[in-house]
């Protein structure tokens, strides 16, 4: 997918930002962030490209290929599977010393250490710093370490390293562009953007311009549509049925709930609320389930939900980026629960899913069927997807009737479950 915003004045500056990620839900952050920015960056340019798309679209990587030769900045997210890395990897390499600044993060190691902003190069010997860092930076290895532990340390890295010097400085705007894109709200895909602007781009006039820093939201947290703030810390907040037939914990991406992608949660929700099934829709961050689960579906080590449905699409613990499937199994033994994996189309949309005799190709049967089914997941279901590459379109869509369905099946093993005792 390739979503473009070009801005072309008859002055000479003509500046390109390149972001490649895993899909499309940051773009529609991005391009309402551009549009704020577009009156203060004249001939700036934007390209958003999913490479969960190169597959079906074979035209899809040309575009990337042709868009990065040109960029000015790049900006590298959450790119794990091996044949992404491979592409896109040497079309990096060939930009790399001409990029104002490449930035890669939560991604395959191969991909982070192209990083180079400033005096920060990740292709050059570690210093001490860089070393106690190193854990934090992309592995293609797994990690079972808590992704709210990473998360607590990258907000805390960037206010120490403040008071560092020279190069470290611009470790820490590696840092603070991490908490902008995991944030990825409106406001602080802008702050990204105009941050990364200030600091590293070529045109000076644009250098030196007052960002915002990060704004800040929950790593673990609930979400319900029927809320004012959508987002609270609290179960005690979420709307409650009276005699409810049981209780499902819902697990989410923050990243869809940050980025107000949301109406194929919303569906869900609805429908389980239809069915009188009361809903606790839970989220954490750091590509790890395990803290939504202790803090909401747990209750001095019992579980007070009846059954668990994941949303997400991916492992339960390690997300897209891998998959602690151990992990995932210790965790769901305590639950002891029917544990439903539910997905929405990442590779494909709804009229290429439906068209295709085949259903899903092999890349989705592997990370959205088969490696939540390692962790104990049953009943894969399609729930949503996206109606098409551009504007409107990249909005994630609910499939109401197969919504029906999961509802129904989630709700017979519940009733199961309550009744087995």
């Amino acid at each position: 997918m390739r979503d473009s915003v070009d801005h072309i004045f008859s002055d000479s500056v003509n500046y390109r930002i390149v972001i490649v990620t895993l899909d499309s839900h940051n773009a529609r952050p991005c391009e309402r962030a551009l549009m704020n920015m577009l009156p203060d960056f004249n001939g700036l340019h934007i390209d958003i490209f999913a490479a969960a798309e190169w597959d079906e679209d074979p035209a899809a990587f040309a575009a990337v290929r042709e868009a990065i030769a040109q960029a000015d900045i790049i900006v590298i997210n959450l790119l794990f599977l091996e044949h992404h890395v491979k592409r896109l990897l040497p079309e990096i390499q060939l930009r790399r010393n001409s990029c104002d600044a490449i930035v890669g993060m939560i991604s395959d190691a191969e991909l982070v250490k192209q990083t180079k902003m400033g005096a920060l190069d990740m292709l050059s010997p570690q210093s001490s710093v860089m070393s106690l860092l190193k854990k934090l930076r992309g592995s293609s290895k797994p990690s079972s370490e808590s992704g709210e532990k990473k998360m607590r340390m990258l907000r805390r890295l960037p206010k120490i390293l403040k008071f560092i010097p020279g190069k470290s400085q611009d470790l820490r705007n590696w840092f603070l562009a991490m908490q902008y894109w995991l944030g990825g709200s409106d406001e602080n895909i802008e702050s990204m953007l105009r941050f990364l602007i200030s600091r590293y781009s070529r045109v000076e006039s644009w250098r030196g311009c007052k960002t915002e820093m990060p704004k800040d939201y929950p790593d673990v947290g609930l979400y319900h549509p029927d809320l004012k703030e959508k987002i609270i810390d609290s179960i005690e907040g979420l709307p409650k049925l009276e005699s409810p037939l049981g209780t499902v914990g819902i697990l989410l991406m923050r990243s869809y709930v940050l980025s107000g992608d949301t109406a194929h949660y919303d569906a869900v929700i609805k429908r389980f609320t239809e069915h009188n099934i009361q809903v606790v829709p839970a989220f954490s961050g750091g590509l790890d389930a395990r803290p939504a689960i202790e803090k909401y579906f747990k209750n001095s080590e019992k579980p007070v939900i009846d059954g668990l449905l994941s949303l997400t699409g991916f492992s339960l613990v390690g997300g897209p980026a891998y998959n602690d499937s151990e992990a995932a199994v210790s965790v769901l033994k305590e639950l002891n629960l029917p544990y439903v994996a539910a997905h929405p189309l990442e590779f494909q949309t709804l009229s290429q899913w439906s068209d295709s005799s085949g259903g899903l190709g092999p890349i989705e049967t592997t990370m959205l069927v088969a490696l939540p089914e390692l962790d104990g997941a049953i009943n894969p279901t399609v729930f949503a997807g996206r109606h098409g590459n551009s504007g409107e379109q990249r909005a994630m869509a609910p499939c109401n009737e197969r919504i029906n369905i999961l509802a129904e099946r989630c709700e017979k093993l519940i009733l199961l479950k309550k009744k087995r005792g």
